[in-house]
């Protein structure tokens, strides 16, 4: 693992968009879907590649196979699992709550 500073550094998670997510994300997020966008970009990705496992957004979803995750932005939510062995968040939907559970 790199080093530095006398820290060692965690290898970070890669993001990966289904094509189910990314065409979620066509739908209009009651007119906020830039600013819904920008904050994946800049704050949900960064965070998730860190650790997808614990924030304050985040949630571990009970009863789903595969385990799955959400993350909570407003009144959406985004869902994903986690392949642990290769490093990778796949990113699997996204919906407004009502229509999720």
């Amino acid at each position: 693992m790199p080093r530095r500073e006398g820290v060692t550094l965690l290898a970070e998670y890669r993001i990966y968009e289904t094509k189910r997510f990314t065409k979620d994300l066509e739908q209009d997020f009651s007119g906020q879907k830039t600013k819904i966008q920008h904050k994946l970009l800049t704050y949900v990705y960064p965070q998730l590649r860190q650790n997808p496992y614990y924030g304050k957004n985040i949630k571990k979803l009970v009863n789903y196979n595969p385990a799955t995750g959400r993350y909570r932005i407003g009144d959406y939510r985004f869902f994903y699992t986690i392949d642990d062995h290769q490093k990778i968040v796949f990113v699997i939907a996204a919906d407004n709550r009502q229509g999720t559970y």
